[in-house]
């Protein structure tokens, strides 16, 4: 077993430990960085975001999903194997590894390998997949970002080919004719929708009234329209109690007597956070009730020296957020000052079509009791729209009725990942409705959405006034 010190070790090279690593070196700090897999980049690398993502937009190319609105009653879906598929995930994720990769080099950063346990509160050890010690770690801080893993229940007959996790999925040797989902969040839809857009006939089963409940309710309302439109069937208020496979086929039964069969079956009710291999218990950590390891404002756990960022701290568990909390974990493990976590960040979800929002949305406004205003923008009023084939979409603005100050961006359409951040700006300076109306946009554009809105909240007011 060799024996190594530095002054940081960071536990995990996802995209918080990859962050906090990078920010560490740059202020001059010798640590090390600890994966368990043989290559950096974490489950957000090899069997989440980038290969999600890769995957919706091969299905979405390959698919020609937006030639259908041309085509009309005339488009016919093209054959896509999942080998087409899994070949252009394979070609993204090797470019982004070999980035990771380099930039760990350029910077110096030590990469070891192995699975990390703490002996104390300054000291790990690794030890390999033979539970063999590899090595002995010392430092004075630690940065545990070892993020997490999809739920799997014992009573559930995961098998990689019938009954699936978000993990094993994508290695399904063909397109599967039928599926069921049961889980109505964000991986459950994204992939739903991915499905349901390549032919498959998807059934969406939640215990909930509507997939996403935490959308702004208009914004659920055009996402479910839209899934409907290409085949996929939701079902609420739905409880399952037995899971089995027979022949080859995944079959639920449900709580209310009903049963469900499919090819395929993705379970996606929840995620772990990848904390028993750490052995924090033995030294004064203790998980919450749902098992994600608690953290101040700065990210320090119980153990002062140590701080724990990303999915491993539960919510929002997103690629961007869990990036700017490794960041701001080294700044202040390295004794510089920080700010707070901001309190506003966009968030993406990536269903065909895809939506982002930022801010309030009406529920939490009328929660509070704010006055406010809502102006609207469809994107069958937007000419890009046309040009592009994507008339389904909404960017909703909502602002306070007296000042005009923006409050919340809501978009689901087409661009709407990369549209949210114009209004994810406005809301950071404050800005009012009107500075929308008083700028001029690129035509044809998405991001020319944001006048048409504030010109229709606008006009809500000015009518509102006259009266």
């Amino acid at each position: 077993m060799e024996e190594m010190q530095a002054d940081i070790v960071v536990i995990g090279s996802g995209p918080a430990g990859q962050k906090a690593a990078i920010q560490a070196r740059k202020l001059g700090k010798k640590e090390i960085v600890v994966e368990k897999d043989f290559r950096p980049g974490g489950g957000c690398l090899y069997s989440g975001t980038i290969p999600s993502k890769s995957f919706r937009e091969a299905v979405v190319d390959m698919t020609r999903f937006y030639d259908r609105h041309f085509a009309g009653k005339n488009y016919t879906l093209p054959a896509v194997s999942m080998d087409d598929l899994t070949k252009r995930i394979n070609s993204v994720i090797e470019e982004e590894k070999n980035i990771i990769s380099r930039q760990f080099q350029k910077n110096d950063i030590t990469l070891l390998q192995g699975s990390a346990r703490f002996e104390n509160q300054h000291t790990v050890i690794l030890v390999d997949a033979d539970y063999r010690l590899k090595y002995q770690l010392k430092a004075e801080t630690f940065i545990i970002a070892t993020g997490s893993n999809p739920r799997n229940p014992v009573d559930v007959p995961f098998d990689r080919e019938t009954i699936l996790d978000s993990t094993t999925l994508l290695s399904i040797r063909k397109v599967p004719k039928s599926m069921i989902v049961l889980g109505g969040g964000v991986i459950g839809s994204e992939y739903a929708s991915f499905f349901a857009a390549l032919g498959t006939e998807v059934s969406v089963i939640d215990k909930r009234e509507h997939m996403l409940p935490m959308l702004d309710d208009e914004i659920g309302i055009q996402l479910q329209t839209a899934l409907t439109s290409i085949g996929l069937k939701f079902f609420g208020k739905k409880e399952p109690i037995k899971i089995t496979k027979q022949n080859g086929i995944a079959h639920v039964e449900f709580k209310d007597g009903q049963t469900l069969s499919a090819e395929v079956l993705l379970y996606a009710l929840g995620r772990t956070a990848n904390v028993d291999a750490l052995h924090i218990t033995n030294i004064g950590i203790q998980p919450d009730q749902k098992g994600y390891i608690p953290v101040n404002a700065l990210f320090q756990t119980a153990v002062p020296h140590i701080y724990a960022v990303g999915d491993v701290i539960g919510g929002p568990c997103l690629a961007s957020t869990s990036m700017e909390q490794g960041r701001l974990a080294a700044l202040h493990a390295c004794g510089l000052r920080t700010h707070f976590f901001p309190a506003f960040y966009p968030v993406g979800i990536y269903t065909i079509p895809e939506i982002s929002s930022c801010g309030y949305n009406e529920e939490e406004l009328k929660s509070m009791g704010y006055h406010y205003e809502v102006g609207r923008a469809h994107y069958y009023e937007i000419a890009r729209s046309h040009i592009a084939g994507s008339n389904t979409g909404l960017l909703k603005i909502l602002f306070h009725a007296e000042t005009l100050e923006i409050l919340g961006v809501h978009c689901i359409g087409r661009n709407a990942t990369e549209v949210v951040h114009i209004g994810q700006m406005a809301i950071s300076f404050h800005a009012h409705i009107d500075f929308f109306v008083d700028h001029v946009f690129n035509y044809p554009t998405y991001a020319e959405g944001y006048r048409i809105a504030a010109l229709n909240g606008i006009n809500k007011i000015k009518a509102k006034r006259s009266l």
